[in-house]
């Protein structure tokens, strides 16, 4: 079973520089994929200068839904059915000592793993208010509204996925995996898989925002705005998509599709 970490990277050139080497430090197996999302400094080169590393390139800054979508559809390909597909920030605020813990919890019988800021042992350093409460609020409205059994923090973008899920639900959605263009992916992601019925866990999440070498790149108003905009497309019935092979007709967001499952 490999493990591959899919980073999304926008001009990260210093936080690369730290977090290559920690990640091979905690698995030295480790596969990381960085996708270039058109940065204007360093990032590729600081990435390729490190061996067992990928990256994958686009020639302009498209944001975060693209990199992640060119990452997913690279290891929808890649990666055998097995294998771990683990996602977090480049910027260096996630921990990779989390890695051997989210891959215990697949290990165990979990199809995703969240690393959690609601769950106890988790803890918070150097994240600016307006961050914290649209995490708070985030939270609030998705449990409320679209809950998924097991999750509590529906936006960190710090996952492990049993790389088979993601595989399943590529042949569905395919490059509308995640439509949403910023930081509101994540949670869409997640809203897709949850048709799947995925046994999800979470583990405390240490968040060292202040490890962060630059400005954040989220811009709060076009993110609110995109979390509203999907819990108007999925606060409504959810269609259990089954795991077995087979060819059925399914519902998602209003659409009637065929395919393969």
């Amino acid at each position: 079973m490999a493990t591959f970490v899919l980073l999304p990277a926008y001009n990260e050139e210093p936080a690369l520089r730290r977090l290559i080497p920690r990640l091979q430090q905690a698995d030295p197996e480790v596969r990381i994929v960085v996708v270039d999302d058109g940065s204007t400094d360093r990032t590729a080169e600081v990435a390729r200068s490190f061996s067992g590393v990928t990256v994958l390139e686009h020639g302009e800054n498209r944001g975060l839904g693209a990199a992640l979508r060119t990452g997913f559809r690279y290891l929808a390909h890649t990666a055998r059915a097995e294998d771990v597909i683990l996602t977090m920030d480049a910027d260096d605020t996630h921990d990779p000592a989390l890695l051997e813990q989210m891959q215990q919890a697949l290990a165990e019988g979990a199809d995703i793993v969240i690393a959690s800021r609601y769950r106890a042992g988790s803890r918070s350093t150097g994240v600016p208010w307006y961050r914290r409460l649209l995490s708070y609020g985030a939270r609030w409205m998705f449990s409320l509204l679209t809950p998924i059994p097991g999750v509590r923090d529906y936006t960190c973008g710090f996952r492990a996925y049993r790389a088979e899920l993601i595989q399943q639900a590529y042949r569905i959605w395919g490059e509308r995996l995640m439509e949403a263009p910023g930081f509101a992916c994540a949670t869409e992601l997640l809203l897709k898989l949850r048709a799947f019925r995925p046994r999800v866990r979470e583990v405390p999440l240490q968040l060292r925002y202040d490890r962060k070498p630059g400005h954040s790149k989220m811009r709060l108003l076009r993110t609110v705005r995109e979390y509203l905009r999907l819990l108007g497309r999925f606060r409504r019935p959810t269609i259990w998509l089954s795991r077995t092979t087979g060819y059925m007709p399914i519902w998602i967001e209003g659409v009637t599709l065929c395919a393969w499952l």
